[in-house]
């Protein structure tokens, strides 16, 4: 389970380094509620994708993600509860995201996601 928790992290950053929304949104469900790190909820993968398509094309162009998970706490068999820290890099920001990742028939996926920059960080 852990591994497949991982993958999707690593997904994640594969998709943000080629600057590609599609494979960046790819690891969350299709219903996602996602809240990003100005407060803004967005509904579903198309929207992930969407705001991700902005921020690729303008202000995080040639970063990289690097995501670090701190926790993995099962609440049911298939449901899980993750914490990650993750770094922008060369923007020097640095989030953290607690994550409810579900597995499904196909393998894990995101099913809600709260992302925020911590007081004292940028």
């Amino acid at each position: 389970m852990s591994e497949q928790i991982y993958s999707l992290w690593q997904r994640m950053e594969q998709g943000w380094a080629n600057g590609d929304s599609e494979a960046f949104a790819g690891v969350f469900a299709e219903d996602v509620d996602f809240v990003t790190v100005r407060g803004e909820e967005l509904f579903g993968r198309r929207a992930v994708a969407a705001g991700h398509a902005q921020l690729f094309a303008g202000p995080y162009r040639a970063t990289l993600l690097t995501a670090e998970i701190s926790l993995i706490r099962p609440l049911t068999d298939g449901i899980s509860v993750v914490h990650v820290t993750s770094s922008i890099a060369p923007a020097g920001i640095t989030t953290h995201a607690q994550a409810v990742v579900v597995q499904r028939a196909d393998g894990w996926e995101i099913a809600a996601f709260h992302n925020m920059i911590p007081k004292g960080t940028s």
